[in-house]
C-alpha cells in the first residue's frame, strides 16, 4: 500500500530559547511537591547562563513568608548560600541545571537563626572583593542582603535593594 504524506508547517529554527525553558521548567514542576522553589539554570550559546525560577503550589507563599523572616533576622547573601545548600536536591536534564528546594525546612533554618559558618562567609566576602577588584570598583562593606526563595524579593531589581 502507498501512501503519501501530506507536509505540515515548516519549522525553522528562530533563536528563540523561551518555549524550550518554558516546557521543561513546566514539566519539571508538573512531578515536584508542594511547597518548592526550584531554579533552572539554562546555559546560553556564548557561555553564559540564564536563570529562571518556579514554585509549586503553595511555593509563592512561604518563599515570600521565608524572605520576610530572614530580612527581618538580619540574614545576608552568605546565609542564602549556606541555608538554601542545605536543602538542595540537584538534578540536570542534558546541559540544563535544576536545583530543588523543599521550602519548609528552609523556613524552619531561618526561624531556627541558622547562620553561615565564620569560613565560609570569609569565603563569600574574598569572592565579593576579588570581583570588585577585577571590575574596578570598591566593594561595600558588609555583604549583600538575603538573595531570596520567593518570588517578590528575587524579582525586584538590584542585589541590594
Amino acid at each position: 500500500m502507498l501512501t503519501t504524506h501530506t507536509p505540515g508547517p515548516l519549522l525553522l529554527p528562530t533563536g528563540d530559547r523561551t518555549p524550550v525553558e518554558q516546557a521543561v521548567a513546566s514539566s519539571v514542576l508538573k512531578g515536584t511537591p508542594p511547597e518548592t522553589w526550584v531554579c533552572f539554570t539554562f546555559p546560553l550559546p556564548d557561555g553564559g547562563v540564564r536563570v529562571r525560577y518556579g514554585w509549586t503550589e503553595g511555593g509563592v507563599e512561604l518563599g515570600d513568608r521565608t524572605d520576610r523572616e530572614a530580612l527581618a533576622n538580619g540574614l545576608d547573601c552568605a546565609d542564602h548560600l549556606h541555608i538554601t545548600e542545605l536543602h538542595c536536591q540537584t538534578s540536570h536534564r542534558g546541559q540544563i541545571r535544576i536545583d530543588v528546594h523543599s521550602l519548609r525546612p528552609l523556613l524552619a533554618d531561618v526561624q531556627a537563626g541558622v547562620r553561615c559558618p565564620d569560613e565560609r562567609r570569609a569565603t563569600v566576602r574574598r569572592v565579593i572583593d576579588c570581583a570588585a577588584a577585577h571590575t574596578g570598583q570598591t566593594a561595600r562593606p558588609g555583604l549583600p542582603r538575603w538573595l531570596g526563595v520567593g518570588p517578590d524579593l528575587l524579582n525586584r531589581k538590584g542585589i541590594n535593594s
